[in-house]
């Protein structure tokens, strides 16, 4: 008789429940995992609204993908020693075969988007199964309540190191929300000469100069711009032309946050004037993965500084509002099976 545990089932816009299934076998290359922690996001809050673009969501789905966990089971073809380690997992379900995914870019992967949590089974569930290949393994000491944010750590690493920062570089992160923070503690370490967090919410400033900002401002506040660096985390309507505004000629601007529809696009004259370049970064390859991990095992990325909210599966809906109800005192809201 196999085992049952339970997941947060999203049957459609606004509909979900907590059901009964059958704990996972992992096949061959596979590894089952034991969840920890799951957190929520943005993306999280569209699924269950209905306001996810076509195409990036499939129901009915099981969400969650962001998390940690122990290795319980692995399936055939997966080494041993993987059972009983903590870790955490990638989402894009790569081919490894097309050009994007040789050239070291799985998150461009050209045959066709598939992430857990949106279009597979995800995390919101007492178990998860994956392909071993995509695990992170963790020491031992690892705090699984931290690690679960791994996954938003490994997007703000993925929009790091396509910024390339050098010391002494004046640097604004727009937006002060879970990956403007985690951005912030990666970039502080680099000795920049000015770094500053751009967030109208005065509950964000104090955070982010707790993450390692020089100052925090509001957006409209006066500011003489002219970064050699701009990290957009925002994915607010407007936000990516204020990110190009804030840019020196001749600076870099990336490019993280994803606004619904209708968001104000950028002025291409003052790209060209400007000599601007502009990245945009949608999840995150596998190198940015190993960074953040390093990054967390060493100290320099601290995520369970943002956590406020720990609640069980069944409270999914109410997870869910905190995560975007605009509450200034709400920071990562996580699930706990």
């Amino acid at each position: 008789m196999s085992r049952l545990g339970r997941a947060v089932l999203v049957e459609g816009p606004r509909r979900h429940r907590v059901i009964e299934v059958p704990v996972p076998v992992p096949g061959p290359g596979e590894a089952l995992v034991r969840v920890h922690a799951a957190g929520l996001c943005g993306s999280d809050r569209e699924l269950y609204e209905g306001t996810r673009a076509e195409g990036y969501v499939r129901y009915p789905i099981v969400p969650g993908h962001e998390w940690s966990g122990t290795v319980e089971a692995v399936g055939e073809g997966v080494e041993r020693s993987l059972v009983g380690r903590r870790t955490v997992g990638e989402g894009f379900r790569n081919c490894r075969s097309c050009a994007r995914c040789r050239a070291g870019e799985t998150s461009l992967c050209s045959a066709g988007y598939a992430e857990t949590g949106f279009t597979l089974p995800g995390a919101f569930a007492d178990h998860l199964v994956l392909p071993a290949r995509l695990l992170h393994p963790l020491p031992d000491d690892a705090d699984g309540d931290a690690a679960a944010l791994l996954e938003p750590a490994a997007v703000a690493a993925a929009a790091v190191l396509t910024a390339a920062p050098r010391a002494g570089e004046r640097i604004a992160v727009v937006g002060a929300g879970t990956l403007g923070l985690l951005a912030l503690h990666l970039l502080a370490g680099g000795d920049p000469a000015e770094l500053v967090a751009v967030d109208p919410r005065p509950r964000a400033g104090e955070r982010a100069r707790k993450a390692g900002a020089h100052r925090a401002r509001r957006p409209g506040d006066p500011d003489p711009g002219g970064y050699d660096l701009v990290v957009e985390t925002a994915g607010a309507p407007g936000s990516a032309d204020d990110a190009c505004r804030l840019a020196r000629r001749g600076g870099r601007v990336v490019l993280t946050g994803i606004p619904a529809p209708g968001a104000r696009g950028v002025d291409p004259i003052l790209l060209a004037t400007s000599q601007l370049t502009v990245s945009g970064v949608f999840g995150a390859p596998s190198a940015a993965w190993r960074h953040a991990v390093r990054a967390f095992t060493e100290g320099v990325l601290r995520p369970g500084e943002l956590i406020t909210h720990r609640l069980p599966l069944p409270a999914f809906a109410e997870a869910v509002e905190l995560a975007g109800g605009g509450d200034p005192e709400a920071g990562k809201v996580l699930l706990v099976p």
